[in-house]
């Protein structure tokens, strides 16, 4: 009555058991870097404080590579991960990991198992790179959340040449590898920082507060990954001619761009623009207005109540804004227009929203 069932144990399992697919399971195999990338979001069981100085539970965004079995980026934000978060993600994945000051030399690249002096002659950004693998993905695998399914994410894929593919609801056995990473990034780093909350009341401590910001527990973790996961044997990368080998991600790294080769993409200013989200707005006598804050600035002169000549969006303007920095946003004219520019805008103090100076900037 027991056996194979958890009757008496968790509902979570339960659940899960009778989730399982009634197939064979089959591993999900790449035979290069970035020819797929399985990408989700979940909260972390970490307490730390927000900006506001409240205790919260922050998400934990990350895109593994399955070949290598590279983590090639990772995010916290505050619950509640935004689609913006997911697009920046994947802009994230194509920049080496810089050094950062207090970390020890030996997290360098050059002192790695990464063949950097090969990469440095393709890439000139390798040069005081962090010893984690530049991902430069063809598909990402992801689930059926409004992240992920957001008109953002998918433009932001669009624009970087990568195609989606989306798993069957419900079934988190089509992105097996993310979901087993989340796994070891509870036991092998979460449980061991301060603030450590677990998932229940039975494995938590009796007096948990938070110690860490969220941008320090970033930081926390991107060091955690250079050296407590791209440097440590993971048992999926075993060497078929040898099988009792365990790689490490950045040995199976390695190995693989020696044969598949690497190809770096490099981001512009103009690039990250368009990975953020739009809104769609009048650029009225007084400016441009976006959740209760009014934009203004001279650049907008000429653009006051024109028609933007999109007339499948009621002649409104394409406006690109940050949700974590709403201090300038970004209003893009069609090059058929007379306008032809990208303007930046900050805000208009004599609306009274938020006091700043006026700025801006415009590119041909």
């Amino acid at each position: 009555m027991t056996i194979g069932r958890h009757t008496f144990g968790s509902a979570v399992t339960r659940r899960q058991t009778a989730n399982r697919p009634s197939g064979a399971f089959t591993a999900t195999a790449a035979a290069r870097p970035g020819e797929q990338v399985q990408i989700d979001s979940t909260p972390i069981d970490v307490l730390v404080f927000a900006a506001e100085g409240v205790p919260v539970r922050a998400d934990l965004t990350i895109a593994v590579d399955v070949a290598s079995r590279t983590i090639a980026a990772a995010v916290l934000r505050p619950v509640g991960t935004k689609a913006v978060d997911a697009a920046l993600l994947l802009a994230k994945m194509l920049v080496p990991e810089p050094m950062r000051p207090g970390w020890a030399d030996a997290l360098r690249m050059s002192a790695s198992r990464l063949p950097h002096e090969r990469l440095l002659t393709i890439d000139a950004r390798m040069r005081e790179a962090a010893a984690r693998p530049v991902i430069v993905p063809e598909q990402v695998v992801i689930d059926h959340g409004r992240v992920f399914v957001s008109e953002t994410f998918a433009r932001a894929c669009e624009r970087l040449g990568i195609s989606i593919q989306p798993t069957r609801k419900d079934t988190p056995t089509d992105k097996a590898v993310v979901e087993a990473t989340f796994t070891a990034i509870k036991t092998l780093f979460a449980q061991h920082v301060a603030g450590f909350k677990a998932a229940n009341t039975q494995q938590r401590g009796r007096d948990v507060t938070p110690v860490w910001t969220l941008d320090q527990l970033q930081d926390l973790l991107d060091e955690w990954l250079i050296v407590g996961w791209q440097h440590r044997p993971h048992d999926a990368l075993r060497d078929p001619h040898a099988p009792r080998r365990m790689l490490t991600p950045n040995e199976r790294y390695a190995a693989l761009v020696a044969i598949a080769g690497y190809l770096p993409l490099t981001l512009t200013g103009t690039d990250y623009l368009e990975l953020l989200p739009v809104k769609w707005r009048a650029i009225n006598d007084y400016g441009i207005r976006i959740d209760y804050r009014t934009y203004d600035c001279r650049a907008l002169g000429d653009l006051r109540r024109q028609h933007s000549g999109l007339a499948g969006k009621r002649g409104l303007w394409e406006v690109h804004y940050d949700p974590y920095a709403p201090v300038r946003p970004f209003a893009d004219a069609p090059p058929e227009t007379s306008a032809g520019r990208s303007v930046v805008a900050s805000p208009n103090s004599s609306a009274g929203t938020i006091p700043s100076s006026r700025r801006a900037r415009t590119w041909p």
